[in-house]
């Protein structure tokens, strides 16, 4: 066997560097200092003048969060990773011999920022980079929302209606273990999906309606770079349209279009639109039991092929990043979820740095 060599490490860097190593690419390009002063605000450490051993870095445990998002990985496996691969051990700044966070210290962290509430200071700290980049929101917005899975809840018919109420059902408030792990915000829903065609070649008569159970993540992004500037997170049951007029709207764009499908017709939503300048192009509903008019279809294809952009940045987060939400309740689900989208515009600023300097 070879005998281990002193440069044996920076070589094997070297070649991950020349493959391709997308987390040096993130170093390059990605300021993660700028995330310290609010990472620290949220964390609100000691002194130190206690004594104890000190926590690690924020900087460095953010950077922990972006692995694990980017990988879709429990703690226990980011641990163990962050160990093993020397990429990572490159993109945190470690040596070898430097300790390393252990899960549960991972899972403290994130738990802290969640309850401070942190992930929307986060997301606009990156969105002021990406302005100030010059990627600034352009060519009007594009709005829709896809459905995120949770664990699923195996509930009676009695708890369900409890927690449809409001209520915490009493078996669970006597055991606080079991309340522990029941996610009393995620809701079950109907995903509707085309049918597919049978072996007699006909088509079913029905599109399928599929139970699913989680939350749903809304999102607008700008037409020009194709960049998250607004988002929200709910429950898999609420409604697509009424998150419009909730402040998913960004009055920064230089465009006044907005673009949307279906669900986010209404009079209200135009109304809302209309009052705040906003230039309507959501697409319009077939008219009940009557076909769709020509000129409506011929409208509806010509929004379809701007709106469908939208669905890129959907796919990519659960091609990429495997989105889904692991923990319980709507607080970290939302962490989770806005976690996704800060790594879907870093990666996008990657692809845009690239294109911009290859032009």
């Amino acid at each position: 066997m070879k005998q281990p060599g002193f440069f044996d490490v920076e070589e094997r860097l070297a070649r991950l560097s020349g493959l391709g190593d997308q987390l040096e690419a993130f170093s390059r390009t990605v300021d993660f200092e700028a995330f310290r002063p609010d990472l620290d605000k949220a964390l609100a450490y000691a002194d130190g003048s206690k004594g104890g051993r000190p926590p690690f870095d924020p900087v460095l445990m953010f950077k922990i969060l972006v692995i694990q998002t980017l990988n879709n990985l429990s703690d226990e496996r980011t641990e163990y990773l962050i160990k093993d691969r020397l990429s990572f051990i490159r993109f945190l700044g470690l040596g070898l011999s430097d300790r390393v966070p252990d899960a549960r210290t991972i899972w403290l962290f994130r738990e802290r920022l969640t309850q401070a509430g942190a992930i929307v200071k986060l997301f606009e700290r990156f969105d002021a980079t990406l302005r100030a980049a010059g990627y600034l929101p352009m060519s009007g917005q594009i709005l829709d929302a896809t459905l995120v899975a949770a664990p699923k809840q195996r509930n009676t018919n009695a708890e369900k209606e409890d927690l449809r109420e409001g209520r915490i059902p009493q078996d669970w408030q006597d055991k606080p273990s079991k309340l522990s792990h029941k996610d009393r915000h995620a809701r079950w829903t109907l995903k509707f999906t085309k049918a597919k065609r049978q072996e007699n070649g006909s088509m079913p008569a029905t599109d399928l309606a599929i139970p699913f159970f989680g939350y749903k993540s809304h999102i607008s992004i700008d037409r020009k770079f194709r960049l998250i500037r607004k988002w929200k997170t709910t429950d898999a049951a609420a409604s697509d349209g009424a998150r419009l007029r909730e402040g998913l709207l960004d009055k920064t764009n230089m465009a006044s279009t907005v673009w949307a499908d279906t669900a986010y017709r209404s009079k209200a939503n135009e109304d809302f639109m209309e009052k705040e300048g906003f230039v309507s192009k959501v697409h319009r509903k077939k008219p009940h039991l009557k076909p769709m008019p020509r000129h409506i279809q011929r409208s509806n294809a010509g929004k379809s092929v701007i709106r469908s952009r939208v669905e890129h940045v959907f796919a990519d987060q659960k091609s990429q990043t495997g989105l889904f939400v692991r923990t319980i309740g709507i607080t970290r689900a939302t962490m989770r979820i806005g976690l996704a989208n800060i790594v879907y515009n870093m990666r996008r600023f990657l692809l845009l740095e690239r294109i911009n300097a290859a032009t």
